[in-house]
């Protein structure tokens, strides 16, 4: 931490934002619109194309509907009309869900998938066009101190800031997490993840695709879907695997004979998809304990969101779209809290309380998808007989969709 006897400072009347990915961007973007003045900091030299595909479901499209951001995408999302659950080894369909135009009527609006750079793109764009100042580029955080009236921070660049308030939108190896809660690193989960983009011209017909499909299958799964208006389809191979277990890195190179390696017993479908890859991106997942209380996103001026706060398994599809719930919920708890002059420590308190629980529900039904994704045996079958039965009514999720 800082010194405490180091000479304190004329405090800003800026709330501070510790990493400018899709969580920290989309912080500024809501803050901005309430009225808030911003400050946005990000480690990297430069924001670069990393990551993969993102599906946002109506809770994350309405949000981004709201922060104007959706003109900004026009020409990058997808909006798939239906979601496939096949089995990976006889490719049979095993359930669907009919997306569209039923979304649209269920909870106001659709699901889309995107690529993440694109979305990260779209927010940059509505952020800059709402008045909010560019990311500050290069700015590692190292340390901060908090007192009564605002929040210090020193950089790695050995420039300093100060503000009201700081968020920590600084992903899975948080700084400001290390900071306020001292609990270490995220474990590895003994999952890996493959993903390629490839371009949907360069596939036979029979391997387009303009839907989100789900293949399951013993101890792994597959997902695909269209991104960049169709034009490329995102694949992503998810495995349970020790070896290389300790892969973090975003741009961490696979190899498509590993991927054919652990598809060899899956349909023909699926290993005629893959083998159409060259390149492919690994990364290992890594998890946290679902969130048991507020004071876990929370210590007086300093609140953590996104990835920082509840890092996510994606098998629920909702990291990047907690994200953004997180930044609203934020961005109006302390524009209330404010207004009602309780101050930024009451408004992140008050975020904190009403974020706290649905986090954990959406952290422990990621987990829960994981096993049931990957089972095996007799598990798998009564896995697929639900879904067989229950179909849509099993899919879908208004306590997720319906709120944001």
């Amino acid at each position: 931490m800082l010194s405490a006897s180091e000479h304190p400072w004329q405090v800003s009347d800026q709330v501070l934002i510790a990493g400018a990915g899709i969580g920290g961007v989309s912080c500024a973007l809501a803050c901005t619109r309430v009225g808030l003045s911003v400050a946005l900091y990000e480690k990297a030299e430069q924001l670069s194309e990393v990551g993969a595909g993102i599906q946002l479901g109506p809770n994350a499209m309405r949000l981004l509907q709201a922060w104007d951001v959706t003109p900004h995408l026009s020409e990058a999302i997808a909006y798939p009309q239906r979601l496939v659950v096949r089995s990976g080894t006889s490719g049979r369909a095993l359930a669907q869900m009919e997306l569209g135009s039923g979304m649209v009527a269920r909870y106001g609006a659709p699901y889309g998938v995107v690529h993440r750079a694109d979305l990260h793109r779209a927010l940059l764009q509505a952020l800059a066009r709402a008045g909010g100042a560019e990311p500050r580029l290069g700015h590692a955080l190292e340390d901060f101190r908090q007192s009564d009236q605002g929040v210090d921070l020193r950089f790695a660049n050995h420039t300093q800031a100060n503000g009201l308030a700081l968020i920590g939108a600084d992903g899975i190896g948080s700084r400001v997490r290390q900071v306020l809660l001292s609990d270490g690193p995220a474990r590895p989960t003994g999952h890996l993840a493959y993903r390629t983009l490839i371009s949907q011209a360069d596939l036979p017909a029979r391997l387009r695709c303009d839907e989100v499909v789900v293949w399951l299958a013993p101890g792994m799964h597959v997902v695909q879907y269209p991104v960049r208006q169709g034009q490329c389809l995102n694949l992503v191979v998810i495995v349970q695997d020790q070896l290389n277990a300790d892969v973090f890195d975003w741009d961490r190179s696979g190899t498509a004979l590993d991927v054919q390696r652990h598809l060899h017993d899956q349909c023909t479908h699926l290993r005629d998809l893959a083998g159409t890859a060259s390149q492919w991106g690994l990364w290992s997942l890594r998890v946290r304990k679902p969130l048991s209380s507020p004071g876990e996103l929370v210590q007086g001026r300093v609140a953590l969101v996104g990835d920082a706060a509840h890092p996510m398994l994606p098998y629920l599809a909702q990291g990047a779209s907690m994200a953004m719930e997180d930044a609203q919920a934020l961005a109006s708890s302390l524009q209330r809290a404010c207004q009602s002059g309780l101050g930024e420590a009451a408004g992140l308190q008050a975020y904190a309380i009403e974020r706290w629980a649905r986090q954990s529900r959406v952290q422990k039904r990621s987990m829960r998808n994981g096993r049931i994704f990957h089972a095996r045996g007799p598990v798998s079958w009564g896995r697929n007989l639900a879904l067989r039965v229950l179909g849509q009514r099993l899919l879908d999720m208004p306590w997720l969709y319906g709120q944001s």
